[in-house]
């Protein structure tokens, strides 16, 4: 495994040494095929800052043109995923520093909803606000028992944002999102479990693990296919014709591709396909 890298402030440090003792951080490690990113401000469970956004937008846009990267991890540092958003107390409401703000959490969630790798949130304890939203912004939910989630932001005089009006109701359904969203009610473990807010639940400590494992049958599909699948699923298609001419314009160029004549290959020689991502 490879040394994390430490982001502060939008500064790079390769020193897995001072990993505990920094806030304000997002963590960046290689592990097999995966990279997981792990959002790092224990003090307050980690909310994220202004840099910390910054600096997992950062991440997520190197991540996704790696091509040793088949698919990312985000989870959160101690026990916890995100408590949400964080800005000092004493700083006075800014209408534009806000549309600033809120504008990198939408790219950040444009690249884990839509971006060509697959992701996994690996949740811990608290997913508040925008934890809740960044979380399910992934492909697929592990989260560890005793995990809280809180669509939390009416709570101090917002809305929901980074994308969670839509991410929510694309799970759970449109009545249990309403609920969540106007009532700002915490659903936990089991609860989310069933309705289908997580997609595993398993014992507490252990979502990260999870996530590492259930990644790898991502590993196994073309990364070419991967990414034209999420293309088409995040687009925005509202109608069956609009999702039939996206399949016109990717499969063509998938044809063209060498994971293609790879994976023919490897049908016709009852082989496993070694894919390259070309």
């Amino acid at each position: 495994m490879d040394a994390p890298t430490i982001w502060r402030h939008g500064d790079r440090v390769n020193d897995a040494t001072v990993k505990q003792s920094i806030e304000d951080a997002v963590l960046q490690e290689k592990v097999g095929d995966a990279v997981v990113l792990t959002l790092h401000a224990p003090a307050f469970r980690n909310a994220c800052s202004t840099e910390m956004r910054e600096a997992l937008l950062a991440h997520l846009q190197d991540a996704a043109s790696d091509e040793s990267c088949r698919f990312i991890v985000l989870t959160g540092a101690d026990g916890h995923f995100c408590s949400g958003g964080r800005l000092p107390p004493d700083m006075k409401p800014d209408p534009e520093r806000t549309r600033r703000n809120v504008a990198v959490l939408h790219d950040i969630v444009r690249i884990l909803y839509r971006g060509p790798k697959p992701t996994i949130s690996a949740v811990e304890g608290f997913a508040f606000g925008a934890g809740m939203s960044l979380a399910l912004a992934c492909d697929y939910l592990v989260a560890g028992d005793g995990v809280r989630f809180c669509a939390s932001f009416g709570r101090v005089g917002l809305m929901a944002d980074a994308g969670l009006a839509w991410t929510l109701p694309q799970r759970i359904g449109a009545a249990r999102a309403r609920d969540l969203l106007l009532s700002g009610r915490e659903m936990r473990g089991e609860e989310a479990r069933a309705v289908g807010l997580v997609d595993e639940l398993v014992p507490a400590g252990e979502a990260l693990e999870r996530a590492l494992a259930s990644g790898q049958r991502y590993a196994q599909t073309a990364p070419l296919s991967l990414a034209a699948t999420k293309r088409v699923l995040g687009g925005g298609h509202d109608s069956l014709d609009a999702v039939l001419a996206a399949e016109s314009e990717e499969q063509p160029r998938l044809t063209l591709s060498q994971d293609y004549a790879e994976g023919r290959a490897a049908f016709r020689e009852k082989r496993a396909p070694v894919f390259r991502g070309l």
